[in-house]
């Protein structure tokens, strides 16, 4: 039975706590939180030891599987300790809050024996994955360009909850780190690996609550020569579906919740994505469960798991891109 923890007891984790709960094979067997309230919450639900520094934690139980679902800015740090203790690892998105920390993390991740996934869990929607399919075949031809949008609405309340989810120190920035950057990363994975960024962020709605963006667009140009263009806020009235649209050679696939793929020569077929079954939030995706039980079921493989950080660092890579064109005079912050 492989030994579980988790570090960051705060809303994300509950599809992690979820996702252990049906795992054969594991037991969690111990929780942390810097804030006592909430690790007495959890400790008590789980029925598992509560701890307040993860170092105590590892050193004491030496758990096989550490999930990290803490606050951005404190994601390096634990998940270097594990990697450097031959812990393995499942950090949540995004991969780190600057370029500095998630390079450091891929490094640890170099280094160590241990493996470590990050939840880009979109990937593994039955929608992602026909078209990684299509687009991997040959069969639709090179890929002309493709379009993406996230048109989400985020409270005051939301910010005032989670006051580091507002903040460059705390987020690392916003909108784009904090929700898009799922759809960032579909783009360069589906598409191809992003060369050049030319965009803008902005805050336009949320200006008097937090001091990261709530708005950004930009064209990326991948490097099989394809373009893209995204556009994403959280201004909008509610949470609409993300929308992905990619143009190949021979058909067009439309990402509307389900996927519609439409062939040049009039075909048209339909890729169902799962229902959201979990207690979780919709809008996080129905795939965490399934990123999970697959890194677990990996553990002995050779080599490092599938997405990485240095899978990962490419769409922090593109964010901080347009933060740096955007924030020009605050590099050290936004970077």
């Amino acid at each position: 039975m492989l030994k579980a923890a988790v570090i960051g007891c705060g809303d994300v984790s509950a599809v992690h706590f979820e996702a252990l709960s049906k795992l054969d094979g594991a037991e969690l067997v111990a929780v942390c939180d810097t804030d006592p309230e909430r690790l007495a919450a959890a400790a008590a639900a789980y029925g598992v030891p509560g701890f307040a520094d993860h170092l105590s934690l590892i050193e004491r139980l030496r758990p096989d599987v550490v999930h990290i679902c803490t606050p951005h800015d404190q994601h390096a740090s634990p998940a270097a300790d594990c990697l450097e203790r031959g812990v393995n690892v499942i950090v949540e998105k995004p991969l780190a809050h600057t370029l500095a920390e998630g390079r450091r993390l891929s490094e640890a991740a170099e280094k160590s024996t241990a493996k470590i996934a990050v939840c880009f869990q979109n990937r593994y929607n039955a929608t992602s994955q026909a078209m990684h399919a299509l687009l991997s075949s040959g069969g639709l031809g090179g890929v002309v360009g493709a379009s993406a949008t996230v048109m989400w609405q985020r409270s005051p309340e939301y910010y005032v909850n989670r006051p580091w989810r507002g903040t460059w120190a705390g987020g690392g920035g916003g909108l784009m780190m904090n929700q898009a950057i799922h759809t960032v990363d579909l783009l360069q994975w589906l598409v191809g690996e992003v060369v050049s960024v030319s965009g803008h962020a902005s805050t336009r709605f949320l200006g008097e609550t937090i001091e990261v963006e709530d708005t950004a667009e930009f064209v990326s140009v991948h490097a099989n020569g394809a373009r893209s263009a995204f556009y994403a806020t959280l201004a909008n009235a509610v949470n609409a579906p993300v929308t992905l649209d990619i143009v190949t050679e021979k058909a067009t696939l439309s990402l509307r919740g389900d996927l519609t793929v439409t062939y040049s020569d009039g075909r048209v077929e339909v890729v169902p994505e799962r229902v959201v079954e979990s207690g979780g939030r919709a809008y996080w995706g129905v795939s965490h469960e399934l990123l999970i039980n697959d890194f677990y079921s990996r553990l002995g493989d050779d080599g490092p798991f599938w997405i990485n950080p240095g899978e990962a660092e490419k769409s922090l890579r593109i964010v901080k891109d347009v933060y740096l064109q955007s924030y020009p005079d605050s590099a050290d912050t936004v970077s």
